[in-house]
């Protein structure tokens, strides 16, 4: 059974993740255009009218700026929360699955859990998708790495979680004092430090992992890879990044 994970854009800017297994297709989050996520959906190989189902974690609009154009132009469902659907302004939309954070639910063979997860919207979630062979964790836009996405990470093959900022960074950086503690707090962002101490706590071990969310004012890509990979005692090729504006990167397990 094949499984590939696309990230296609990871950022302030907009997020967008594929995952792929054999006749599955899903996405998680639409944070870009319509016009920006067809383009880069159709570079990684996936006809958007083949997806089976979009996912939002949460309601920013870094996250969910195309899911209405996406779910309209191509019958995509939109898969969320009830709460995240309210807060969401993608306009109508025909299709929709809604579920309830941490109860379990299929999307043909793919298994997946959402996640509760700390950040300032209405009811946001990282997600744990399995099949009989696979484990994938993505968990962005964290405040803190909680019981339940501290478990669900040391049982996945491959995680996709946030790095969003150096802290020295940020608080020597340009933004309103308010906005830095924010992020600071358990309701904002995950800090590489935080990001590495999650990891290695929770036996991630030395299985590969892709940092996202990373911050373009606060942070930096090999800042970010060196330090985790540092504080994990491994090679900093066991860590990946996007690098740049456009950057995709497909991981196959």
């Amino acid at each position: 059974m094949s499984f590939e994970v696309h990230v296609l854009a990871s950022g302030s800017d907009g997020n967008c993740t594929a995952v792929c297994s054999d006749d599955i297709t899903i996405l998680i989050d639409a944070g870009l255009s319509g016009k920006q996520l067809t383009g880069l959906i159709k570079s990684a190989g996936i006809d958007p009218k083949q997806i089976n189902a979009l996912l939002l974690t949460h309601e920013h609009v870094d996250h969910v700026r195309g899911a209405g154009v996406l779910s309209r132009r191509y019958g995509i469902p939109i898969c969320c929360n009830p709460s995240t659907l309210a807060a969401s302004e993608i306009g109508e939309i025909e299709s929709k699955i809604l579920f309830n954070t941490l109860e379990e639910f299929n999307i043909g063979h793919l298994k997946i859990k959402p996640l509760p997860i700390n950040h300032h919207a209405v009811d946001p979630n990282a997600f744990f998708i399995s099949t009989e062979k696979n484990k994938f964790l993505l968990a962005t836009d964290l405040g803190k790495v909680n019981n339940d996405v501290f478990e669900s990470l040391g049982a996945a093959d491959f995680a996709v979680i946030e790095a969003n900022h150096d802290l020295r960074m940020l608080d020597n950086g340009p933004y309103p004092i308010m906005l830095k503690r924010l992020i600071r707090s358990e309701r904002g962002h995950l800090s590489n430090i935080d990001c590495a101490h999650a990891l290695w706590a929770s036996g991630y071990g030395d299985k590969k992992v892709f940092l996202a969310h990373l911050s373009k004012n606060n942070n930096i890509p090999d800042l970010a890879i060196h330090t985790v990979s540092s504080l994990l005692g491994c090679r900093d090729d066991k860590v990946d990044c996007l690098r740049t504006p456009g950057d995709t990167r497909t991981i196959t397990l």
